[in-house]
């Protein structure tokens, strides 16, 4: 039967006949090269809504609270980055990140509210 070769460190791989890689390290380490772009990419926006998040969150002690855009942008709150959109029957469209959401008021407000989960 012909050697196997890892295909991470192209040393030979003992064991099963259907094994790839010689060690659990190899292993992990072909799979973090082939799967870098798309975790990255995951990372960058899993961190972003992170981040949005803890703004609403701090900002919003008490379940209700009235903010203006200026003081989103100041702690740098990315309005890009939501989980959901909710509208309701009267038309006003919610954003939420995860429980926490804001509402578009006038004049550069916005409404933030936590969602009973």
């Amino acid at each position: 039967m012909k050697n196997k070769k890892c295909l991470e460190c192209g040393e030979p791989v003992k064991g099963r006949i259907d094994k790839k890689f010689c060690t659990d390290y190899c292993r992990n380490a072909y799979n973090n090269k082939v799967n870098k772009d798309s975790k990255n990419l995951i990372r960058n926006i899993n961190n972003r809504l992170r981040k949005n998040y803890k703004i609403l969150s701090e900002l919003n002690t008490t379940g209700k609270v009235k903010v203006t855009r200026t003081k989103l942008y100041d702690r740098g709150f990315d309005f890009n980055f939501i989980t959901s959109i909710y509208t309701t029957k009267t038309g006003n469209t919610y954003f939420y990140i995860y429980d926490q959401g804001y509402l578009v008021l006038e004049n550069e407000t916005f409404l933030l509210i936590k969602k009973d989960v």
